[in-house]
This record gives C-alpha cells, sequence and structure tokens, in this order.
C-alpha cells in the first residue's frame, strides 16, 4: 500500500476497470448476442471533472463492449484498453507514452484479475462490492459500490486532492 489518501495529490493517471466498477458487475446479453450495460450519470460526470482538471483518465478491461467504447467516447476518455489480458502490460505501456511514473498512477477494481495491477500502482482503489481479497489489500475502499457512484466518489476525491495541491 502506498499511504493511503495522502497520496492522492500524486496521482496523474487513473485507470478504472468496467464491470463491477463502472457497472454493477452484470450484462445483460440478448437472444440475438447483443450486450447491454447500464453506467451511473453521476460516475460521468466525475470522470469529465477530472479530465477537466488534466488528469489521464483510461479504462482498462479484460472484456470486449461496444457499449463501453461508445459511453468512453462520449465522456472523452481517450485511453481505452479492452480485451486486454495483461493490465499491467497495459498501464506501464500508457503510462510511459503519456510520460507518468507507475507511482504517479491509479487503478480501481473488484476482482482478482484486477489485483496484480493494483499490487503494481502507486494508488489502489477496490469498490465497496469488490472482493474481500482486494478490499484487503487496497489503500482505500470506496463507500458506493460499482455501478452505483463509486466512480464518482473517487473523481471527486482525486479532484479535490487537485485542488488543495494547487
Amino acid at each position: 500500500m502506498s499511504g493511503g489518501l495522502n497520496n492522492l495529490h500524486k496521482i496523474r493517471l487513473i485507470a478504472f476497470d468496467i464491470d463491477g466498477v463502472f457497472t454493477d458487475g452484470r450484462f445483460y446479453l440478448s437472444d440475438d448476442g447483443v450486450e447491454t450495460k447500464a453506467f451511473h450519470t453521476q460516475d460521468g460526470y466525475g470522470v469529465r471533472r477530472l479530465l477537466d482538471a488534466g488528469m489521464a483518465v483510461s479504462v482498462i478491461s479484460g472484456r470486449n463492449s461496444g457499449a463501453v467504447e461508445k459511453r468512453m467516447a462520449e465522456l472523452g476518455v481517450q485511453h481505452v484498453v479492452l480485451g486486454c489480458k495483461d493490465k499491467v502490460a497495459a498501464m506501464n505501456k500508457l503510462a510511459t507514452a503519456l510520460n507518468i511514473s507507475i507511482a504517479e498512477c491509479a487503478y480501481v477494481g473488484d476482482d482478482l484479475p484486477d489485483l496484480p495491477l493494483l499490487e503494481h500502482v502507486g494508488f489502489s482503489v477496490a469498490v465497496a462490492n469488490a472482493v474481500p481479497a482486494l478490499q484487503e489489500y487496497c489503500d482505500y475502499v470506496t463507500t458506493k459500490s460499482g455501478g452505483f457512484g463509486a466512480v464518482r466518489e473517487i473523481c471527486d476525491l482525486l479532484v479535490a486532492a487537485a485542488d488543495r495541491d494547487s
């Protein structure tokens, strides 16, 4: 762990998992194979505030989803990595491209596939509905669940930390 909320002002890049973080972990699959997801409007506003504050924002997910591509495009998130098998490598590549150290990166996850990246970044976040193993490890656990304002909660904390630092 990197030391809790005191280090939030150092974060320059935050990445989020999708399923269980931006969503409640459920997705709907029609008989025709069309997948839909529900996103929380307030999470979207939080992401826009982060982008407006100059924070680099990314999503890194193990699954591919047209709904995610569309939603992230609407929000202005430029760094979208879907179908990712190695989240640590994806974060390293993105951080290098943006000239940001891993210590200045945060990641928000909800399940065990997120653990290697959560162990790798400077600030690790588990959502309230994350599996207990993640919650025990992370620097911060949101009070809100994924899909129900967890993304907004961490966005607001980062914006407040950036405001205090300036």
